[in-house]
């Protein structure tokens, strides 16, 4: 049996090599002798600044030593670099690996297998792992079960390249919830993508059960269906429990009730999932559009909320003292109102973006900690770092956008103390991009080299 998937996984590598981005095909093992990088420019991430030049000593997986030089042992290589900066391995704090484009979302499930859909997760991670992004959060297999936990321990056995993954399993949702499969006809009995969670009780005995499965972090999907509503419209919609929370009329802001998105959990519900979470030594991260169940979620302590499309002045508040940071994920937003399948559906999609545009720029302005996380899945993998042009696009600095992916991102993700920095004793886990980053944030979508771990995998 061993042998057998020995020879699985090479056969995936070799697809991922005739299939995926065009890079040097390099052994999963780092290097038996030291390796000095040299670039014109290095981004030091704690400093906030861009100095110049830079130089990175790395032996075995470690950073050894990180500057405007360094020093260069007997034997050690000199990769030079060039005009480049080279800044950290980017971080993906939202990725569906096992959703790719084409088919139909909701109907991957369906007509593909999880065999077809995990060889696609394989090629999608090395796609993410060239564009630079060497460390992700895969929020749900859609439907694909712990799938997940095979690939992310291939990658980790150096059997396919691939970013460093928390993995949530197939997330968690209620009975005819968000990720349930409604719409279909019901005598068809369809999955839904989702494992199903009722309460207290059912979120406990899931969240067990995935981490059994191999899951480490826990997904939830906090809210269903999203839609815009006539202007002024009562806040929740009359929901009785809503209406009597701090959730009246915004300030300054009256669109803020122009949508509607319902909650899926209570406050105490989702208590009772992140201290299971915290008892099996991770965190919790929420599907969440929108009131009330964003101040459910700031209340309950989640690690993130995810999407973030509309908060409060209370939630806001709550999210800074806890700091708890929003994941706008805008390109998912963009990439569905540029691909609707109708005009009917494009203005839809446009005018929630326009809302999520017009709520980000208030959310800013609130000071609110923020990470990076793209949502790809739907559109293809390795084009994401449109994500960070997206947030400067619409408010915040290069710099801002930096420090919220490496500080923020790698805090999410548990990582805080090993990716996001080139410093002494953090993972060699690095990107070189043409120009300075700080002037012109696209830079990070030209990456030109790539090491994760002290392994080279682009250059």
């Amino acid at each position: 049996m061993q042998d057998c998937r020995l020879w699985f996984f090479t056969l995936l590598v070799g697809l991922a090599g005739t299939l995926g981005a065009p890079a040097q095909e390099t052994p999963a093992a780092p290097a038996n002798h030291p390796i000095v990088l040299h670039a014109a420019r290095l981004f030091d991430v704690d400093a906030g600044k861009i100095v110049a030049p830079g130089e990175v000593l790395v032996e075995g997986e470690r950073i050894v030593a990180a500057g405007t030089s360094v020093d260069r042992p007997a034997g050690a290589e000199l990769i030079d670099l060039g005009d480049t900066t080279l800044m950290p391995g980017l971080i993906d704090a939202h990725v569906h690996l096992f959703l790719h484009p084409g088919t139909a979302e909701d109907l991957q499930t369906v007509v593909e297998s999880v065999p077809e859909r995990t060889i696609q997760a394989t090629l999608a991670a090395k796609a993410d792992l060239m564009a630079g992004f060497t460390a992700e959060r895969d929020m749900g297999t859609e439907g694909a079960g712990s799938a997940d936990t095979a690939v992310r321990n291939a990658i980790d056995a150096g059997l396919i390249p691939g970013p460093r993954l928390r993995i949530s399993g197939n997330a968690i949702s209620i009975l005819g919830g968000h990720e349930d499969a409604i719409g279909f006809n019901p005598a068809q009995h369809v999955l839904g993508n989702a494992d199903y969670a009722n309460d207290a009780e059912q979120l406990v005995e899931t969240i067990r059960e995935q981490h059994k499965e191999g899951s480490s972090f826990v997904k939830i999907y906090e809210t269903g269906p999203d839609r815009m509503v006539p202007p002024g419209t009562a806040p929740c919609l009359g929901d009785p429990i809503c209406e009597h929370l701090p959730l009246g009329p915004q300030p300054g802001d009256a669109e803020f009730w122009d949508f509607h998105t319902p909650y899926q959990y209570t406050v105490d519900e989702l208590k009772t999932a992140i201290g299971e979470a915290a008892r099996l030594g991770t965190n919790v991260g929420v599907h969440d559009q929108g009131e009330p169940g964003a101040l459910f979620a700031a209340e309950a302590g989640v690690a993130s909320i995810d999407h973030a499309t509309q908060l409060s002045d209370a939630t806001m508040q709550l999210m800074k003292e806890k700091h708890i940071p929003a994941v706008p994920t805008f390109t998912i937003f963009e990439y569905f109102a540029d691909h609707a399948p109708s005009p009917a559906a494009a203005a839809r999609e446009h005018a929630m973006l326009d809302y999520k545009i017009h709520e980000f720029k208030r959310q800013v302005a609130a000071g609110i900690p923020f990470a990076v996380g793209s949502d790809v899945g739907p559109f293809p993998h390795g084009t994401q770092a449109r994500e960070f042009e997206l947030m400067v696009q619409y408010g915040m600095t290069p710099l801002a956008v930096l420090e919220a992916d490496y500080r923020n991102g790698a805090n999410i993700l548990m990582m805080g103390d090993k990716v996001g920095r080139l410093k002494p004793g953090y993972y060699a886990d690095m990107i070189a991009v043409p120009g300075n980053p700080l002037e012109d944030i696209a830079a990070v979508e030209r990456v030109s080299f790539v090491m994760k771990g002290g392994v080279v995998y682009r250059r």
